[in-house]
């Protein structure tokens, strides 16, 4: 192994290491660390780096695993016994005038991008979270700014450059390397590759960008959002719209909130796109602010908050059906947030995003409402409480969901629909045709012994009543 490690520009780092347990979960944003230890950590700088660690792997007969931005809520990069290729150190960004296209490493994050891109008087819809990196988003579907509106994020990837489980760097496009290309459109962690670049198309930025915000006692919780359900398609394709339940105080009862943000040229138009929601908004709120001036990064800002540093985490989610009583399906999630904690439930309106058909990508997965929970609390001894309550929560929504998005997901505590089944079908002989061996680590399903079969993509809840929560991170 020695001749392999010799070629590297950057440093092995083993578990022998004074430096091993932070390259091994200091990047990782979810406090509730994994007790999974990788055999090495290799912060790579260049592409060789990355294909001397594939090799440096087939030479120890282990696994290689991938982190960009340390974010994924089940610490996806942390693999037992594998060597781990932190992407934190590789960076690339390069904007080109003449396509309209932006080249960017996997670890950049959303507001990097952005604030690059700002100067270019461009814009690309990246991750809400202000450091979320763009290869875990982008592989994921990418869920991004008004994805309501301009749909998803992995739409906007014209190439890839990746590293394949042999070692061999290819570029992927539409034209050569097509089930790749296809592949990283949606894949997320069982992308069997490490992608070292996309390239991505860019939009022209919005010169004004307002919200209007309210908030309403969660006694007013069903009217609200039976109201933002029914307003969400009449706003027009410059508003995202979006309603959280909250504890604003941990300790007093939650609120929900709805907010409208939208991107427009001037301040006649953007008022104009939220007077629907302003004129109709339900009587009672406890808090207003209609048309209020923002910047993305003033949003990213908001982001941070919602989503701080230094705390466990669990996330779970579902794409509720179409035709479901939004309110009452989501009611315990909303109204019932662990006390104490700083949980809050979302929904995301989709539609008409989620009317039009995925083509020529694995994303095929979504419905008019989308639900996440994300459970944030800070002592460990308030694990078993958190995750109980996201279970019995989950138990009840999932049986009217059409199925789950990757990036807010755990496939080690459920299991169910992410793809539809002939996109998943054709994912799984992707992983088997490019990485027979299993090389590369796909995904952490419970024991991680999913390898190159991946994942069934079926409801569990229909075949067992009880999920396990025996799993930890």
């Amino acid at each position: 192994m020695g001749s392999v490690e010799a070629d590297f520009s950057s440093s092995v780092i083993w578990k022998d290491s004074p430096k091993y347990e932070e390259a091994r979960v200091g990047r990782v944003f979810n406090h509730r660390r994994p007790d999974r230890y990788p055999r090495a950590v290799v912060e790579a700088t260049s592409v060789k780096d990355i294909v001397n660690a594939v090799l440096l792997a087939r030479e120890l007969n282990v696994r290689v695993s991938v982190r960009s931005g340390g974010h994924s809520w089940a610490a996806w990069s942390v693999r037992e016994d594998a060597v781990l290729v932190d992407l934190g150190k590789f960076r690339r960004l390069e904007y080109n005038e003449e396509t309209s296209t932006v080249t960017v490493s996997p670890s950049t994050t959303g507001r990097i991008l952005n604030g690059f891109l700002t100067t270019k008087g461009k814009l690309f819809a990246g991750g809400h979270c202000p450091d979320v990196g763009l290869g875990g988003f982008l592989l994921q579907g990418g869920m991004g700014w008004n994805c309501k509106n301009w749909g998803w994020a992995c739409e906007k990837i014209k190439a890839i450059e990746v590293v394949t489980a042999e070692g061999k760097v290819l570029t992927c496009n539409k034209d050569e390397n097509t089930c790749l290309y296809w592949a990283a459109r949606g894949a997320g962690p069982g992308f069997p590759g490490i992608i070292t670049a996309f390239h991505l198309e860019v939009r022209d930025a919005y010169s004004c960008m307002m919200s209007s915000t309210f908030q309403w006692p969660i006694s007013k919780y069903q009217e609200v959002m039976d109201w933002v359900v029914k307003i969400a398609p009449q706003c027009d394709e410059s508003v995202e719209v979006v309603s959280v339940g909250l504890r604003p105080d941990p300790t007093k009862d939650p609120i929900i909130l709805a907010g409208f943000l939208s991107f427009q040229n001037s301040e006649e138009a953007a008022k104009k796109s939220l007077s629907v929601v302003n004129e109709t908004r339900p009587a009672g709120t406890i808090m207003e602010a209609m048309c209020l001036p923002t910047t993305l990064e003033k949003e990213y800002c908001a982001q941070d908050l919602a989503n701080p540093h230094g705390h466990r985490y669990t996330s779970e989610n579902a794409y509720i059906e179409n035709d479901a009583n939004v309110s009452e399906v989501l009611r315990e999630a909303f109204t019932t947030l662990p006390e104490g904690t700083k949980t809050f439930a979302l929904y995301f309106a989709m539609n008409p995003c989620s009317r039009r058909e995925p083509s020529g990508m694995a994303l095929s997965m979504q419905s008019d409402h989308y639900f996440a929970l994300y459970t944030v609390w800070e002592d460990a001894k308030d694990d078993e409480r958190c995750q109980t309550w996201v279970k019995d929560v989950m138990a009840g929504v999932e049986k009217h969901s059409v199925g789950a998005y990757l990036g807010d997901s755990d496939f080690q505590v459920r299991r169910t629909k992410f793809w539809g089944d002939s996109q998943a079908r054709r994912l799984m002989h992707v992983r088997r045709d490019y990485d027979p061996e299993g090389i590369i680590c796909g995904y952490l399903d419970q024991g991680d012994k999913s390898g190159v079969a991946g994942l069934d993509n079926v409801f569990e809840w229909q075949q067992r009543p009880e999920w396990d929560l025996t799993s930890t991170l």
